[in-house]
């Protein structure tokens, strides 16, 4: 390993070092996240009960654990880990929950210039981090067809760095004209969300940056689990194949079978029309179209 690779870490041990940590909590559950905790020279670390954590030898580097429920989403555990770290009181319903991003005036013209006149809109994301994760973006592109003939709904092909490929297939596959792809910065897309009537899309960043400007939302979930990486809000939707014996805690990156994310476009179109629905955003006359 070379000096210069070596400098950054120290750099940034340095500073790190340089405050005086009272406590430092470990969300990660991992070795490395418990290690630069320690690292910090913080008085106390906290972390999950040795069941909860990602990788529990972390445990070894923890001073306290706080125990945590079985089948928790993710929000609800890192909550409870701070209520139990710093005995504090914590909020407990979904509606009570704030994610405070802030968006400028610019963010808001970046989203206005994206849209430009195709409203109302849904945004379409196509890509995400892990290949098991994808639902086909061709399917995206019939999905934004479906989204037009049946709700008169415009689609965004949302797309991050290096996924142009996806959105391309996406778009090709799209027969009506009324698609076509943005890409936008982070807080971009946040003001882009939240005018949106829907977002589809896999569980990956963009998704979560759509629950939390409470866009009405349907996931398409694989190898990860709704109820612990999907929307904390009981009117948003899950599409998961249900019918498959290989999917429990399988959160695999790649696989030979991969039949989960094997979804018809018309159950998508289905969810979409009761997120639809649940979010009184299309009228009646419209949504009787599909039965």
């Amino acid at each position: 390993m070379s000096g210069e690779t070596l400098r950054a870490p120290r750099q940034q041990l340095r500073l790190l070092r340089a405050s005086a940590f009272d406590l430092a909590l470990d969300f990660q559950g991992l070795i490395k996240s418990a290690a630069v905790a320690r690292l910090s020279g913080a008085r106390q670390i906290v972390g999950f009960s040795r069941d909860a954590l990602r990788e529990p030898p972390s445990r070894f580097l923890l001073h306290k654990t706080v125990p945590i429920a079985e089948r928790l989403h993710v929000i609800r555990k890192n909550l409870a880990l701070v209520a139990g770290g710093l005995g504090i009181s914590v909020p407990n319903e979904p509606e009570d929950f704030e994610f405070p991003i802030a968006i400028g005036d610019e963010h808001e013209l970046e989203a206005i210039d994206a849209v430009g006149s195709d409203r109302p809109y849904a945004i379409l994301n196509p890509g995400g981090g892990w290949p098991t994760k994808l639902w086909s973006a061709e399917k995206f592109g019939t999905l934004a067809d479906e989204l037009w003939n049946h709700f008169g709904l415009h689609s965004l092909i949302a797309s991050g760095p290096g996924e142009q490929e996806l959105t391309q297939r996406a778009l090709s596959s799209s027969k009506s004209g009324k698609a076509k792809p943005v890409s936008v910065s982070l807080k971009g897309f946040c003001a882009l969300a939240k005018n949106a009537d829907v977002y589809v899309g896999g569980e990956t960043g963009p998704t979560h940056l759509a629950i939390a400007m409470r866009t009405p939302v349907v996931g398409l979930l694989g190898p990860t689990e709704w109820w612990r990486n999907g929307s904390p809000y009981p009117d948003d939707i899950c599409v998961e194949r249900t019918d498959i014996d290989c999917r429990e805690d399988c959160h695999r990156r790649s696989c030979s079978k991969w039949i989960c994310m094997d979804i018809d476009v018309e159950r998508v179109l289905h969810a979409v029309s009761d997120r639809l629905q649940r979010a009184g955003r299309v009228v009646h006359e419209r949504l009787v179209s599909i039965g």
